[in-house]
């Protein structure tokens, strides 16, 4: 059974933008993205929005759906009432290109700030060994489809565009998180979180974790145990002084 949707669409480019109403024939069993593309096919052709598997996989196409972070391709008609005003909008925490589409090149420029894996020294057999159970630990975090949800999400980006430059947001934590656990990896991290990527700023809303469409525990499963280890290397006494040694044993050897 179809019936005409009341959807409201933010058109516009970096210069500003309002939003825009429509009244659109909506199917059973579709999903927001079948609309806006439907949007485009009849009323709207220059409308642009970002999208690609739309299985849920790609992460292209995130918007904000009735002031929620959501995929426009998981997200379907029926979750709304018929007689509901639909409102999309896009991310808030990027700056827009143009309509639905934002330009969200901040996450690459975190990514390639990484470190990558740098495994340590084999063993004396020449094989690196891992516990199924270390495994296990940062396994999860590799389901991120990078849809930034979780970024836009987050109130230190969202609503302090001061802190861009010093805050990774969610998904780069999660990701120095993930590398700080591998049982391989042989890179502290946990110095280079607090003072580079701003751990320190996340308060643990979970907010991140809320709106991740693959249900990764990110704040509870990878950003405390991060803050943890930070905290245990710089306030736990016995811990800092090792550090400190060894750090000082290595310079001298230098």
């Amino acid at each position: 059974m179809s019936y005409d949707a009341r959807m409201r669409v933010w058109r516009g480019d970096a210069a500003g933008g309002e939003l825009q109403d429509f009244s659109v024939e909506v199917n059973e069993g579709e999903v927001v993205l079948d609309i806006l593309h439907r949007l485009q096919a009849s009323q709207t052709p220059d409308l642009a929005v970002r999208w690609n598997c739309k299985a849920g996989k790609c992460g292209s196409c995130s918007a904000e759906i009735n002031g929620r972070p959501r995929l426009l391709c998981l997200t379907r008609m029926g979750t709304f009432a018929e007689d509901e005003v639909v409102t999309i909008t896009p991310l808030r925490a990027f700056p827009v290109v143009r309509d639905l589409v934002t330009d969200v090149s901040y996450n690459f420029e975190k990514a390639r700030e990484i470190p990558p894996l740098v495994p340590r020294e084999r063993d004396p057999d020449g094989n690196h060994r891992m516990q199924q159970i270390d495994v296990e630990r940062s396994q999860e975090f590799r389901k991120c489809i990078e849809c930034f949800l979780c970024q836009d999400v987050c109130h230190v980006l969202r609503d302090h565009e001061e802190n861009v430059p010093a805050f990774a947001g969610p998904r780069y934590l999660m990701r120095l998180a993930e590398l700080d656990m591998h049982p391989l990896d042989g890179v502290d991290r946990r110095r280079l979180a607090q003072e580079h990527f701003g751990l320190g700023m996340c308060n643990i809303t979970k907010c991140c974790s809320e709106v991740c469409p693959e249900g990764i525990k990110i704040t509870d499963n990878g950003l405390i145990p991060m803050k943890e280890r930070v905290v245990d290397r710089k306030y736990v006494p016995s811990t800092w002084l090792g550090s400190t040694i060894r750090r000082r044993k290595r310079s001298a050897e230098a």
